[in-house]
C-alpha cells in the first residue's frame, strides 16, 4: 500500500487511559481508568464529536453511549514496555518495544548522586526526594529564593526534576543546569527525562510557567520518525514531542504553552504540511489535571479539545488520516498523583477511512506499523498495521 495518504496526524491526549491494563496489577493500578473514571465523577462527560467517531464503543463512559454508525475506527492500544511514563508510551508508539523500565527512585537520588551533580553544575540543591511538583514548590519555594539553590525531586517516574524561580535562576542557566545533569545521568542512572520546571510569583502564590523543557535520554535505534525522514517525508513535531525523542526524527518543531496552544499550531501544521507526519502532545490533561488530581479539571479540558475536533478534522482534506490515542494513564480519582498502568484508546478518522472495530491492540507498536504502512514508509517497527482494516 504505497503511499495510501499524502499525511498523517497522531494527537497524544497525554495521559487519557482507559483502564484495563492486563498486567495493571504488577504496577498497583488495578483500579486506575482514566477516562470512564473522570466521566462518572463528572456525572457525566459531553464529548459528542469523539462519541460520534466510536469513543463509546471502545468502553465504557458515562455521557459517551456507543453508536450504531461510528464515524471512524476505533478501538484499544494494550502497551507491552515495562513502564507507564510518557517516553515509555511515545517510544512504543514509534516502534520501540523497551527491554527493562528506565530507573526509578522510591527514596529520591543516592547521595553521592547528587553531589556530582552539584560538583559539576557548581551549585547546592534542595529536595531530592519523591514529590507533587506544585507541592514541593510551595513548601520550599522561600527557602529556594532565599539561597538560590535549586529544587530536585523526582516522582513514580523516570525522571530528574528541577525547579527554580525565574528571578533567581533565569531561564537559561535552569536548561544549562538539566543538559549537565542530562550528561550525566548515563548508565545505571539513565532517567527517561530531565525535566526543568521553571516557576513565577510570590511566597504562597508560587505558579509553575510554561517554559518547561524535557531533556529526554536518545531513543535506542531508529523509529518510525526517522523512517519517515529517511524516505524523504516530513515529520512536523508540535509540543513537546521533540523533547521526548531528543530531537530524532523531526524535521521541524514548534513548541507550544497549553492545549489550546497546542491545538492552533496543530491546525496551522495540518494545513501545510506537504507529506508526511504531524505528530502532537496535547500536555494540560496530564501536567495540569491528572498529577493534580482535578477530575473536573480534566472533564473540562476534555470536551474543550471534543469542541475543536471539527476543525482539526477539517483541517484534514480528503488524503490525510488523522489518529488520537494516548500514552499512558493518570486516574485523578485515585489517591495516586502519578501516571497509572492503562489500555489507551485509538480512534482512526479522516476522508478516506473505512469506519468500524479495531478490537483491542496487542501492543502501541501497531499504530506506528500502520502510519508507515499509510504513508508508503519501510518500516522495521515489530508491529502489526492495521492500515488494510482503516483503508
Amino acid at each position: 500500500m504505497a503511499g495510501a495518504v499524502r499525511a498523517v496526524t497522531l494527537i497524544v491526549l497525554d495521559s487519557v487511559g482507559i483502564g484495563g491494563a492486563p498486567d495493571a496489577a504488577e504496577f498497583g493500578d488495578e483500579e486506575s481508568a482514566t477516562l470512564p473514571h473522570v466521566a462518572s465523577s463528572m456525572g457525566g462527560i459531553a464529548l459528542p464529536n469523539l462519541g460520534a467517531l466510536g469513543l463509546g464503543n471502545i468502553t465504557e463512559i458515562l455521557g459517551v453511549p456507543p453508536v450504531t454508525a461510528p464515524g471512524g475506527a476505533f478501538g484499544a492500544l494494550t502497551e507491552t514496555s515495562p513502564g507507564k511514563d510518557t517516553t515509555t508510551g511515545h517510544w512504543e508508539l514509534m516502534g520501540i518495544v523497551l527491554d527493562k523500565p528506565f530507573p526509578t527512585y522510591p527514596n529520591g537520588f543516592p547521595a553521592d548522586l547528587i553531589a556530582e551533580f552539584e560538583k559539576r553544575a557548581g551549585v547546592q540543591t534542595l529536595g531530592n526526594e519523591v514529590a507533587s511538583g506544585t507541592e514541593i514548590i510551595a513548601r520550599l519555594g522561600d527557602e529556594h529564593v532565599r539561597t538560590g539553590k535549586p529544587i530536585v525531586y523526582t516522582s513514580a517516574d523516570s525522571v530528574f526534576q528541577i525547579a527554580a524561580h525565574v528571578d533567581v535562576v533565569p531561564l537559561e542557566r535552569l536548561y544549562e543546569l538539566c543538559r549537565t545533569a542530562r550528561d550525566l545521568l548515563r548508565g545505571e542512572h539513565e532517567v527517561g527525562r530531565v525535566i526543568a520546571r521553571p516557576f513565577a510569583g510570590r511566597s504562597g502564590a508560587y505558579e509553575r510557567t510554561p517554559d518547561r523543557h524535557d531533556f529526554a535520554v536518545e531513543p535506542e535505534r531508529d523509529t518510525v520518525m526517522d523512517e519517515i525522514c529517511a524516505a524523504g517525508l516530513e515529520v512536523r513535531a508540535v509540543g513537546k514531542i521533540s523533547d521526548i525523542f531528543a530531537g530524532r526524527g523531526v524535521t521541524s518543531s514548534r513548541p507550544t504553552r497549553s492545549n489550546d496552544d497546542g491545538i492552533q499550531v496543530l491546525i496551522e501544521e495540518m494545513q501545510t504540511v506537504a507529506s508526511g507526519l504531524v505528530f502532537v502532545n496535547l500536555v494540560d490533561f496530564d501536567q495540569s489535571f491528572g498529577h493534580r488530581n482535578d477530575p473536573s479539571g480534566y472533564g473540562q479540558a476534555l470536551e474543550a479539545f471534543d469542541r475543536k475536533l471539527p476543525e482539526i478534522l477539517a483541517a484534514a482534506g480528503t488524503d490525510h488520516v488523522v489518529f488520537i490515542t494516548a500514552d499512558h494513564g493518570n486516574d485523578p480519582t485515585t489517591p495516586s498523583t502519578d501516571h497509572s498502568r492503562e489500555r489507551v484508546p485509538v480512534l482512526v478518522a479522516g476522508g478516506p477511512i473505512k469506519p468500524g472495530p479495531l478490537g483491542v491492540r496487542e501492543t502501541f507498536t501497531d499504530l506506528g506499523a500502520t502510519i508507515a504502512e499509510l504513508l508508503g514508509v519501510p518500516t522495521t517497527t515489530p508491529g502489526t498495521s492495521f492500515a488494510t482494516v482503516v483503508l
